[in-house]
């Protein structure tokens, strides 16, 4: 394990890449977690407010983004400020890419069905960065052999193969087979060879004019949606956290 963390992640400078992906993932775990305390009142912890204005963790996650931005181009691949830097960094955006909900909506749309899009997002990125420090890309790696060429040429180009798979699945409006695909090899190869979802770019450019595709492609979402919804909210529930459930409108009374 240390021969290859030196010779795939330290030798080739990837050591700030490691730090700002795990301080990105720590982060919205920690983040995630003292936000559903606040939600259940429970805990020390509290919302931010100055002068009655509720602070969004989005604000310091802008500032230190920044900040360790700059300070990762100042300071390159190597040594102790580079490092620091790409820790600021990843948690800024751990921080930011949490409310990426409210930055897309530009409302405070945390615990909502719409607020799911911040968990796909860090999920999403999580999985792109990870690829980078697989190991298997050939670049800045010193007395690398014909065959470790090879091999990695290999998987690069299941990777490539894979995310382009991952692509026609969300066009397909698969979105969660393409997230899961961009890490697991295959799924996003199913989401790509099957029918596309109703309503999906997909399946308003290409079944247009099929009317069999349209109502075969519809029978099989809903048929779908009936067998795993319920499984798919639970995993969303527990990951993101449960969303409101909208107000029911009141219904006018005798007066």
């Amino acid at each position: 394990m240390g021969h290859w963390l030196e010779r795939n992640i330290v030798e080739p400078g990837k050591l700030p890449l490691l730090l700002a992906l795990t301080a990105f993932v720590l982060t919205f775990v920690v983040t995630r977690v003292i936000t559903r305390l606040i939600r259940a009142g429970k805990g020390p912890f509290g919302n931010v407010k100055a002068g009655g204005l509720h602070i969004h963790h989005v604000v310091p996650g802008v500032v230190l983004t920044v900040v360790g931005g700059f300070g990762a181009v100042a300071g390159g691949r190597y040594g102790f400020g580079s490092a620091a830097a790409a820790v600021v960094f990843g948690i800024g955006a751990g921080l930011v890419l949490d409310e990426f909900a409210l930055i897309l909506h530009l409302d405070d749309v945390y615990w909502t069905e719409e607020g799911r899009k911040s968990v796909e997002v860090v999920v999403i990125t999580a999985a792109l960065v990870g690829l980078l420090l697989a190991g298997f890309s050939p670049f800045g790696v010193n007395d690398t052999s014909a065959g470790e060429l090879q091999d990695r040429g290999t998987v690069i180009a299941n990777v490539a193969a894979n995310f382009a798979f991952s692509l026609v699945a969300l066009s397909k409006g698969k979105t969660r087979v393409a997230v899961f695909g961009v890490i697991v090899p295959l799924v996003a190869l199913v989401g790509a060879v099957r029918l596309a979802r109703p309503g999906s770019p997909w399946a308003r450019r290409c079944y247009g004019n099929r009317p069999r595709a349209r109502a075969r492609a519809g029978l099989r979402a809903y048929h779908h949606d009936r067998r795993w919804s319920r499984l798919s909210r639970t995993l969303q529930d527990w990951i993101g956290g449960r969303p409101d459930r909208p107000e029911r409108a009141r219904l006018p009374g005798p007066q």
